[in-house]
Parts: C-alpha cells; sequence; structure tokens
C-alpha cells in the first residue's frame, strides 16, 4: 500500500449490533473448561496442559497452556491463530525458554487441529468459507474464539491481569482488544481485513487472492463479500483500542488506523527477516511486559 493510501471500506449501519449479538452468544456459553497435563511438552521450567473449553454455536474448542514453575502470577502472552491448520505450545522458532518467564495460552480457532471437529478448515479456502453472508462467515466464528480464548486467560489464577498481551500475525489480535476487555498490549499486522477490497485488487498473495479467486468464480457477489468483510475491518474497532499497540506495517498506510485508537501505537515496517522482525517484537514485549532484555533464542544471540 502507498503511503497515500485511503481506505474505502463504508462501516456497516448495524456494526455494533452484529458484535454485540456475538458476544451475547458468547456470554451465553458456559467456558466449560478441561485441562490434560501434558508431560511430554512440560520442561524442568514449565508445565503444559492441553484445554478444552467452549465457543459460541457451541463448538469445542483446544488449546496450549504453558505455566511456568514457581510462584505466580507471571505476565502471560496469548499466541492467537494465524492462516493455518497447526497451533504449535509456542510459535516456531522463538526462544523455548520464555515459557519459564510467561504463561502462554495459545488456542486453535474451530476447524484448525485439534478443534476440527466437526469442521476441518480447509486451507487455501479458509477465508472466503460462508463469506456470501455475514452471520455465516467462518470469522464471526474466529474472532469469537479469540475473545473466548482471553475469558479462559483471565479465568487462570496464575495469570498476571496487568500484564496480557495478545500476540499475533494478523488482525485478530486488535479485534480481540476492541471487544473483550483484559488484554493490556497487543501486537498485530493489519494485513487481513484492513480495507480488504482495496487491497486484494492489488495483490496474488494469499489469503487476500482467496477474495480475487472467489469473485473469479462468483463476480455477482462483489457486494455481498463487501459487505460482510467490512465488519471485520479494524478501521472500525480501532476507537475501542486504548491498549499499547505494535504494529506491522507502513505508517502511511495505516495512518487512519493508528490515527483512530485510542492507546499508545508505534508502527514498525518490516524488515522482511525473521531474526530483525523478531528481535524488535521480543525487545517491545520486555519493555512493555517489565523486563530488561528479552528472552532469545539461541541462534538469535550470536553478533550479527
Amino acid at each position: 500500500m502507498a503511503d497515500t493510501f485511503q481506505p474505502t471500506t463504508v462501516r456497516p449501519g448495524d456494526f455494533d449490533a452484529y458484535w454485540a449479538r456475538v458476544l451475547q452468544a458468547l456470554d451465553r456459553t458456559p467456558l466449560a473448561p478441561e485441562e490434560e497435563e501434558l508431560p511430554l511438552r512440560s520442561t524442568e521450567f514449565c508445565t503444559t496442559y492441553a484445554v478444552r473449553l467452549t465457543g459460541i454455536g457451541p463448538y469445542r474448542l483446544f488449546g496450549y497452556l504453558s505455566v511456568p514453575k514457581g510462584k505466580g502470577p507471571f505476565p502471560t502472552i496469548l499466541s492467537l491463530p494465524g492462516y493455518q491448520s497447526v497451533v504449535e505450545v509456542i510459535p516456531q522458532g522463538e526462544a523455548n525458554e520464555k515459557r519459564g518467564r510467561f504463561v502462554v495460552f495459545s488456542p486453535a480457532a474451530r476447524g484448525q487441529r485439534n478443534a476440527d471437529r466437526p469442521y476441518a478448515a480447509p486451507i487455501p479456502g479458509l477465508f472466503t468459507e460462508g463469506i456470501e453472508d455475514p452471520e455465516g462467515y467462518l470469522f464471526r466464528g474466529y474472532v469469537a474464539d479469540c475473545c473466548r480464548a482471553v475469558d479462559y486467560v483471565l479465568s487462570r489464577p496464575e495469570v498476571d491481569r496487568s500484564r496480557v498481551a495478545g500476540v499475533g500475525g494478523n488482525d485478530l489480535p486488535l479485534l480481540t482488544a476492541a471487544l473483550r476487555p483484559g488484554l493490556t498490549h497487543l501486537v498485530a499486522s493489519p494485513s487481513f481485513f484492513y480495507a480488504t477490497m482495496d487491497r486484494a485488487s492489488r495483490t496474488e498473495d494469499y489469503p487476500l487472492e482467496e477474495i480475487n479467486d472467489y469473485l473469479r468464480l462468483h463476480p455477482d457477489r462483489r457486494g455481498a463479500v463487501a459487505r460482510t468483510v467490512s465488519y471485520f475491518d479494524p478501521l472500525f474497532f480501532a476507537p475501542s483500542v486504548r491498549i499499547p499497540a505494535l504494529l506491522w506495517g507502513s505508517a502511511g498506510a495505516l495512518a487512519p488506523l493508528t490515527g483512530a485508537m485510542k492507546g499508545a501505537v508505534e508502527v514498525r515496517e518490516s524488515a522482511h527477516s525473521t531474526y530483525k522482525d523478531g528481535l524488535y517484537k521480543e525487545q517491545w514485549l520486555a519493555r512493555q511486559l517489565g523486563f530488561e532484555a528479552p528472552i532469545l533464542p539461541a541462534h538469535w544471540r550470536e553478533d550479527r
């Protein structure tokens, strides 16, 4: 997106009512958590659990919970779902030793591995599943599942409620922070739903290319698709976000979004380097959550 980019998405007239219905359905659904210790995924510095909990539908969800050994409460990282079928205890490439400092909860949204019964998400195809109808769009459930993950994290006595960071590589942390109180910091990359229709027309990268694929098959549904994704545009959630945030992207392109957010926002353009971007994210989180230095993976600790 160029620095002069201006979103053309129109806020739906029933935007607030749409999300109020989702949250009301979630509040009517018992959390019903079940935890099972996983010795194979535990270490000398943390204990890991397989967690089952219930989202709207009702739909039975899954997550990995890692709790440091020792006396809590502990700062917490909620690692929100990405566009992938498998959810890990901690994102691949990050320092496993972080699990001795933070509670880490990594939820699987409906359709992802271990939450794929009765529905297994198609990839590619996930982004446009049910997209012709806002009420039936898969990501309606995905966002609700992220809010349910916040509910679960806040139910744990090991969690320091003053330090709960929602982290993800898409828009979901921002949407979750706006809808469900509890997160104190967020790291997000507005890449799925920020001006989706504008950006899809300029790219061949997935998952936005799924929009183009879908409209090639169903050109008559362009208006319906645009209406559905408008309910998920982070621009319309931004005024409800009042916590410190690190956003990945162009400062100019994200200016309409960051200008509407109420908390302190830092925008960082990707260096297209897992090391450089990952190092910056870990340093930002460490500062925000009260640590002098991050815990880095061994292959990042060498002089570069």
